[in-house]
């Protein structure tokens, strides 16, 4: 094929027939497949029943003013913030990184009181080439490992790509933006923001797009572990004091198992983590056991390849200490922590030592009383049991092992190695709930559709339960979805078609679902029919760079040049930083003169 083609009025079109072995070789269908699983989760509940049910953590100040105004200091009280004059002082700015690989700056400023980042390239003169600048609506986190930076473009929140690190006290990139040059359109999904705030608001389709306003509390509050208050505080107004007490969730109250799942809840990222069928994130009530609503699965340890990751694998680390397993799993979280008070880091030691000795003895420890009153600090138990660790996967940042360690090189209990069950034999369900057998399979299906690709050994699995799935589940959206993505790759195209439509059809709100259609037609030879496909997909995640990609090539393909290139300028617009198709815009629009 000649890479100089004729337009309808005679255009020269060169460069975007040369992007069409770029984008075949680029758009993988890993890289589309990034939104499937994001999109089914980010479903929310609508405002009526959270504004009815949920009151803020305001209207418990006028009873618990101390308890309160002591949560409002700790990190959870402080995760998520407007951006405030006090906070700018904090941030030392202005600051600037330089990114070698694709040659392109990333300033963070201050302007009028307001906090801005700014990405932009240079050309070997000194030209700007490009310039995309955003105000930060939030800062999110309390300090303790940094600040992130939260950016709103309409109804959708993005990542912004740098962040302030507090132990070296520098900005460098957001956690995530080693691995691409996302700019300004790496969304804030349910599964995260849930985490990170009070009463987040996504709206049920749509990667990282929310309702107005994106926040119904802002930092994360009282009924995050209490549960939606409204009862409590309507009883209680009216008098009704024992009804009062019974319609609020007291976590020291539980029993052990539900208890933890609170702090699981946020604090227990295991390998994969899957809605149950029909729910979301919003549906966690506390008091609830959390399977219900959210699987947590973990990859079986093998005797020589212990867990080594503790990032956000608290309740996991804590499982396998000799604390957890001497008290039969009565130690709780909240043994430990009180989510209402934090202490001061000069004051951290000292507390977290009096939570020991309420178990232990001063002659518990091993060391010589001068050799403990030596350290700096003194008697503190956590320096030696619980080490705080780096991050891997967060740059310039650490996390408080939870094994409670005897000694450093203790290897994990043989209790680690014999977790999973003959009805699960190849993960742990860590969120099972007590006397429950297997997950449903369609849990199953996408826990093993989100680990194959990373752990092939799960392949066959996946396969396994997407077989049985399809004679007993075959109304499902998912399964029908699924099946047809199989047969993509198997290049069984017509196979394909016959279960994506139907997928389509049962839920119309899976971009994915579309863009696997679109492809399994144009191999059939019907690219057409592919552009309606794609154009609603991008509808549905209008920031998914793969999707606009793919629209550019069947257009190409199609012979639709204008099309074509108002779509890439629309491509350009929305990701600047891709110096690629900026360049190929460049020469498609020369070429065109």
């Amino acid at each position: 094929m000649s890479t100089l083609v004729q337009g309808r009025k005679g255009n020269r079109i060169p460069l975007l027939f040369s992007a069409l072995a770029f984008l075949l070789c680029e758009l993988s269908a890993n890289e589309l497949a990034r939104g499937q699983h994001q999109t089914t989760a980010s479903t929310a509940s609508a405002y009526g029943p959270l504004k009815q049910s949920y009151v803020g953590s305001r209207a418990c100040s006028p009873c618990h003013r101390n308890i309160y105004e002591r949560f409002l200091r700790t990190a959870m009280g402080r995760s998520i913030a407007p951006v405030t004059g006090a906070l700018l002082m904090r941030l030392h700015l202005p600051a600037s990184i330089f990114i070698k690989d694709v040659n392109q700056h990333l300033d963070v400023f201050s302007r009028d009181g307001k906090l801005y980042q700014s990405q932009y390239e240079m050309d070997a003169e000194g030209k700007e080439i490009f310039r995309d600048t955003h105000q930060i609506d939030w800062i999110i986190g309390s300090g303790a490992n940094g600040y992130g930076g939260l950016v709103r473009n309409g109804d959708y929140l993005f990542q912004a790509p740098l962040s302030f690190y507090s132990k070296p006290h520098t900005w460098d990139l957001s956690p995530g933006y080693e691995f691409g040059n996302y700019g300004f359109n790496r969304p804030i999904l349910a599964g995260c923001i849930v985490c990170h705030s009070g009463r987040p608001a996504p709206a049920s389709v749509g990667n990282g797009r929310f309702k107005d306003p994106p926040f119904l509390e802002l930092a994360i509050g009282c009924e995050n572990c209490h549960g939606p208050g409204w009862a409590h505080v309507t009883a209680m107004r009216a008098g009704k004091l024992d009804q009062g007490r019974r319609s609020i969730v007291n976590p020291a109250t539980l029993p052990p198992e539900l208890a933890n799942n609170i702090c699981m809840f946020c604090h227990q990222t295991g390998d994969v983590r899957v809605l149950k069928p029909g729910r979301d994130y919003q549906d966690f009530k506390p008091g609830e056991p959390l399977d219900s609503t959210l699987s947590i699965f973990l990859l079986p340890p093998k005797p020589g390849a212990p867990p080594e990751s503790e990032h956000l694998e608290h309740y996991y680390s804590m499982t396998l200490s000799k604390c957890y397993r001497s008290t039969q799993g009565r130690l709780e979280c909240i043994t430990c922590h009180d989510p209402h008070v934090e202490p001061s880091p000069t004051k951290a030691p000292g507390y977290f030592a009096k939570k020991c000795l309420t178990c232990h003895t001063e002659q518990s420890c091993a060391l010589p009383l001068e050799t403990r009153r030596g350290h700096q600090p003194p008697d503190a138990c956590s320096d030696c049991h619980m080490p705080k660790k780096a991050i891997g996967v967060i740059l310039h940042s650490s996390v408080t092992s939870h094994r409670i360690l005897a000694r450093e090189d203790e290897p994990p209990p043989e209790s680690a190695y014999h977790q999973t069950t003959p009805a699960l034999p190849d993960l742990i369900h860590l969120s099972a709930i007590r006397g429950e057998t297997a997950p449903p399979r369609l849990v199953l299906l996408q826990a093993y559709g989100e680990l194959m690709d990373k752990f092939p050994e799960y392949r066959d699995r996946y396969f396994s339960v997407l077989n049985e799935l399809a004679q007993t589940r075959p109304e499902n959206a998912l399964v029908q979805a699924a099946l047809g993505r199989r047969d993509l790759r198997r290049g069984n195209f017509a196979s394909a078609v016959a279960h994506l439509q139907p997928a389509m059809k049962l839920d119309p709100s899976l971009p994915l679902t579309y863009a696997d259609l679109a492809e399994a037609l144009a191999q059939l030879g019907q690219k057409q029919e592919t552009v309606p496909l794609l154009e609603k997909a991008i509808e549905l995640d209008p920031f998914n760079a793969a999707l606009q990609k793919t629209l550019v090539l069947r257009l190409i393909e199609l012979r639709r040049y204008s099309a074509a290139q108002t779509t890439l300028e629309n491509y350009v617009q929305t990701f600047p930083q891709d110096s690629f198709m900026r360049r190929m815009l460049m020469r498609a629009k020369a070429s065109a003169k």
